[in-house]
């Protein structure tokens, strides 16, 4: 029943169970919108089967709540409509008006909402309007997409243009489902985008989903986790809110426990106010447990009937579109009261309602709540001065409707004159084709499209949400995401200015497995998701140098790891270095026994008339001699860094001044052992007395080594390497053979000259000491031997440097021997017992057993090689 109040251009309908049922305020025009609000939320029926009929549906007045926040919308379409009647230049003589109507989240209740306002009457009559006069040009409803598809479903029948004010939804673009629906709101595309940049900043990887159970939530869904996917952050758990009232009550109970006793400390919501209405009314726990919300835009979370839910969704971020400020908006709101307004009874119904006005008679309840109240001192939860984004889509909806208007009787004007009775009716299918090249800007500036084709990339600033310890919240703008800005730009957060709630300002954990230092990589657990793992420490030789790594690195050749594995270090040039005390000492010595052996040059050339020096082979004696003393320089070769020249000269060099030396002590102990044989006269032996066939013996061993060098020099000759592996933390500059085959068969070729020395000294050991040096060579190969047969196991198994200086020592060691056991004792000889280096002593000496060897008495001649016996 509708009662026209006098003097007044509002029209009020008071209806049984008026706050129970559904509201109705109008205000008259010319031309009129029908505009549907979520304005209370009334208990769901429960009742099933046979209980259903129990009492008449009209007359079971239900308890209510308050929408509080929501008001602010109904307040924006009465700002726009007394703008628009106010601006002489759009829709001028022409009065806009409006019906205003609650929907509610059942699809029963919004068909009847719809019904309601095509009967007129308070009880509809399908395809049967009793308004006076139809002016009814447009309807403006629908803040979810369940809501706009049940209404459109019955407008869509009578071709009345339906504009959605809530988010959009790509579903409801479908001009063949929906030909009469548009959607006002930005576009949401990149809302997910925006989400996870945010999760990925603070560095969160293990998130809970809350969404809405309708084809708009599935989108969000599979979009957000295809976009988490590339970042490397996890869904722990997807709760799936019903848009269904019914289901919604039903799933009360179980809902928010499941979510508090999960261990995901982050959760995203995503859903519209009324979806997800059971987050707001379900009861918060004793203790409520610590969690982080991040609300997607139209999610109001200030939204709570009692303060202590704000303790819940303390510390939530929320993204919100980002809007321009409505000129005057603020102003309109601080003047608001019910004296302004006398005949609005959904006003005094807020006012008393959010005032918390008490109980009393009719006349007074006004005077006493609206003494020195206003809009601005109302708490968050109940009212925000600052224009939301459905306020701020619903003011740019209404104007879109009466710019289109405007230009219909634009063009009606061309045609009759105004006095026409039918200037004013106007078919609500005529209003199509200007909605969709609608354009225009606002009066904050921005352009405005009713398109859905030229809808703009949604904006948003990001809030967080504070509730202070005297019952007081606020929402504090703490950065913001622009999609289409340069990157970088796009997504901006001030992390100083967010209060965490429980966890003050400190940045909650949000992660399912601790993050992995620098020195471990991610162990994956079987059966969990990738964001649950452990930590396990790089191996040898390999770092990760950054958080979380999936795998560790080896370190380039000329790096090795540090000890905490989480960097490389440059290692260590080193090799054989003369400055350092080993290569020194080494030095020393070489230098000593070449000086040493020098001398033991000079003793036998300034006595080589003594008896003893031409007894014992001059010239095989300054061979040898000068051979060792290149045996000892030429380990010079081996210390300092090694070249392309010294690694050649290293082993060729070595290999033969030593078959030199060997040569020499086989020559002569062949000799030896000839001149104190007994030989016939006229046997074919006594050819090899001769005194150039020690010399032919030292060329001909001397000149195969040549030749054996030459061969290795020119198919593979050594060359200068870098050792990366024998040494930690080094790179040991070293020589590398080259061809192990032509080392192994010099060495072998020189072990085999020792070895033929040996044997042939062996077989001569027991000739007369004074008159030969059999037992001396004997001692001096056994030396060399056992130096270089211990040498080849040892070289083998050092590395770096150590391979160096085991073949040093050997060169050292077996020329030391030569050197000691063959002229040490002529020397002492020479120098300290002159007196038995006498040509008498010779002579006469006699094997100790009291034979002579054969009967000889040699004599010596210049080349110590012993003529025929007498």
């Amino acid at each position: 029943m509708l009662l026209e109040l006098p003097g007044s251009g509002h029209r009020v309908g008071k209806l049984p169970c008026f706050h129970q049922n559904n509201p109705i305020i109008s205000q008259d025009g010319d031309l009129v919108i029908g505009i549907f609000l979520s304005l209370f939320s009334i208990e769901v029926n429960r009742a099933t089967g046979a209980e259903l009929f129990e009492s008449p549906p009209n007359k079971a007045c239900k308890p209510y709540q308050w929408l509080h926040k929501n008001y602010q919308q109904a307040l924006s379409v009465l700002f726009a409509v007394e703008e628009i009647n106010k601006d002489p230049k759009l829709l001028p003589n022409i009065s806009l008006g409006f019906h205003l109507y609650n929907t509610y989240h059942s699809d029963e209740r919004t068909l009847e909402s719809s019904l309601h306002w095509l009967s007129g009457e308070d009880q509809p009559i399908p395809n049967y309007s009793c308004w006076e006069q139809d002016r009814s040009v447009a309807v403006i409803g629908g803040v979810t997409s369940a809501l706009s598809v049940q209404m459109g479903t019955l407008l869509n029948l009578y071709k009345y243009p339906q504009i959605s004010y809530g988010p959009f939804d790509s579903l409801l673009c479908d001009r063949v489902k929906f030909p009469s629906l548009y959607q006002m709101a930005p576009k949401d595309s990149a809302l997910h985008q925006g989400v996870v940049r945010l999760i990925v900043h603070f560095k969160w990887n293990w998130i809970g989903m809350i969404i809405s159970d309708d084809l708009r939530g599935e989108e969000f869904l599979w979009k957000i986790r295809g976009e988490m996917e590339k970042n490397g952050v996890c869904v722990s758990y997807t709760e799936k809110i019903p848009v269904s009232e019914r289901r919604l009550v039903e799933s009360h109970d179980n809902f928010m426990p499941r979510i508090m006793m999960s261990s995901t400390n982050v959760i995203v919501v995503h859903g519209d106010t009324d979806s997800l209405m059971i987050l707001r009314y379900s009861q918060s726990p004793v203790f409520p447990a610590r969690r982080v919300w991040i609300g997607t835009s139209h999610w109001d979370i200030t939204m709570r009937p009692l303060y202590i839910h704000g303790y819940t969704f303390n510390g939530a971020l929320t993204f919100s579109y980002l809007t321009s400020e409505i000129p005057g908006f603020k102003t309109f709101l601080k003047t608001i009261t019910p004296s302004k307004y006398p005949d609005d009874i959904l006003l005094r119904g807020f006012w008393l309602s959010a005032f918390m006005c008490p109980k009393q008679p009719e006349k007074s309840e006004q005077e006493i709540c609206s003494a020195n109240a206003s809009l601005e001192t109302l708490p968050l939860c109940y009212f925000d001065m600052a224009m939301s984004g459905l306020s701020y889509t619903i003011y740019n909806t209404v104007y879109a409707v009466a710019w289109a208007l405007h230009e219909i009787f634009m063009r009606k004007s061309e045609k009759r004159l105004m006095e026409d009775e039918e200037y004013l009716v106007l078919p609500s299918w005529q209003l199509h084709s200007f909605l969709k090249n609608i354009q225009f800007n606002n009066s904050a500036g921005d352009e405005v499209f009713v398109d859905e084709s030229r809808s703009s990339e949604a904006q948003y600033a990001i809030f967080n949400y504070m509730f202070l310890p005297n019952e007081t919240d606020i929402l504090v703008k703490v950065g913001q995401f622009v999609p289409k800005a340069p990157l970088g730009q796009d997504f901006t957060i001030c992390e100083n200015s967010i209060e965490w709630g429980w966890w003050g300002s400190k940045v909650p954990h949000g992660v399912c497995s601790e993050s992995c230092h620098p020195g471990f990589r991610k162990t994956l657990l079987e059966g969990k998701a990738i964001c649950c793992f452990d930590c396990s420490p790089c191996p040898d030789g390999e770092i990760s140098s950054h958080m979380d790594a999936e795998d560790c690195m080896k370190c380039p050749e000329i790096e090795y790891p540090n000890q905490q594995k989480d960097h490389c270090l440059s290692k260590i040039v080193t090799f054989l270095n003369m400055k350092e005390s080993l290569g020194m000492m080494l030095t020393l010595v070489s230098i000593s026994f070449s000086f040493l052996t020098a001398l033991v040059l000079g003793v036998f050339v300034k006595f080589q008339d003594s008896p003893i020096v031409k007894a014992n082979n001059r010239t095989l004696s300054y061979t040898l001699l000068i051979s060792l003393i290149f045996c000892f320089l030429c380990s010079l070769l081996f210390i300092g860094q090694p070249t392309t020249a010294t690694c050649c000269l290293q082993q060729t060099v070595f290999a033969v001044v030593f078959t030199v030396a060997v040569s020499s002590i086989l020559s002569k102990t062949i000799i030896v052992l000839l001149a104190f044989r007994s030989i016939s006269p006229g046997s074919r032996i006594r050819m090899f007395m001769h005194p150039r066939v020690s010399v032919y013996v030292v060329l001909i061993g001397s000149g195969l080594q040549v030749i054996l060098c030459g061969i290795w020099l020119g198919t593979s000759p050594p060359f200068p390497e870098a050792d990366t592996q024998s040494e930690y933390g080094h790179i040991i500059i070293r020589c590398n053979e080259g061809s192990a085959f032509a080392f192994y068969c010099v060495l072998g070729y020189m072990g085999f000259l020792a070895l033929g020395s040996f044997t042939v000294a062996f077989l001569a050991r027991n000739l007369p000491d004074a008159f030969n040096e059999a037992k001396f060579i004997t001692f001096s190969m056994l030396v060399f031997c056992s130096v270089w047969a211990t040498f080849l196991p040892t070289y083998q198994s050092s590395k770096g440097k150590a391979m160096v200086t085991v073949e040093i020592f050997s060169i050292l060691a077996s020329s030391a021997g030569l050197l000691g056991c063959i002229f040490i004792p002529k020397c002492y000889m020479i120098l300290l017992k002159s007196d038995r280096n006498t040509q008498g002593q010779i002579k006469n000496k006699r094997d100790s057993r009291g034979k002579t060897f054969a009967g000889a008495q040699p004599f010596t001649s210049s080349t110590g090689i012993y003529n025929k016996p007498h």
